[in-house]
């Protein structure tokens, strides 16, 4: 299965697509249509979360038009996923998927994830997501929140992950965590080097 890159998929300016829709837009489009409904929201609120305008959201989530690489991540963030879920979207999603999936070491979409770079270690839709995720910022971000619950195991480096309003926990090689969706999160190295994690991501 090929490979998808973020240069690939997503332009760096919002224009219409002015030919017919196209496949990859329209998938994206259909999957921001998907969470968003998951979440109960109305085009009108996720533009305002998003701070994007609600015509813009419509033709996007018809195919009709392409985001650019910041405004696909403030729609990410708004629906608790990421860019890269959202592109890997645009992979051959074919109802009749097979029960057993292959990803060599050189496959799997990979994009931004947080503040680091994802590897979706699995094609097609199916019932969470694990990845592999690499990252050498030092300075915590913004707190991410989703639905689903997360768990992270450190394949290599130290990493903090911190918790809104509660005690953070540093992880070396070998550790693992798990917690709850819903549980606003970010994590960073500790220390310089990078840091390479196991990532497991409930699907919303």
């Amino acid at each position: 299965m090929t490979c998808l890159r973020l240069e690939d998929i997503v332009t760096t300016v919002e224009v219409p697509v002015e030919t017919s829709v196209d496949l990859q837009a329209e998938r994206i489009g259909s999957r921001i249509r998907e969470l968003r409904r998951a979440l109960g929201l109305t085009l009108v609120q996720l533009a305002a979360i998003a701070e994007l305008s609600h015509p813009f959201l419509s033709q996007l989530e018809r195919g009709r038009a392409r985001p650019s690489m910041g405004s696909l991540e403030r729609i990410a963030r708004a629906l608790g996923s990421s860019q890269l879920e959202l592109i890997a979207a645009a992979e051959d999603d074919s109802p009749e998927q097979e029960d057993v999936v292959v990803v060599r070491a050189a496959e799997g979409s990979r994009g931004p994830y947080g503040d680091g770079q994802g590897r979706l270690l699995v094609h097609g839709r199916r019932r969470f997501h694990p990845m592999e995720f690499t990252g050498d910022n030092t300075v915590p971000g913004d707190f991410f929140e989703h639905e689903g619950d997360e768990f992270l195991h450190v394949v290599s480096g130290t990493v903090a992950v911190d918790f809104e309003g509660r005690e953070s926990s540093i992880l070396t090689e070998g550790d693992s965590i798990y917690f709850e969706g819903g549980i606003r999160h970010r994590w960073h190295a500790v220390g310089p080097g990078g840091y390479r994690l196991f990532v497991v991501k409930e699907k919303p």
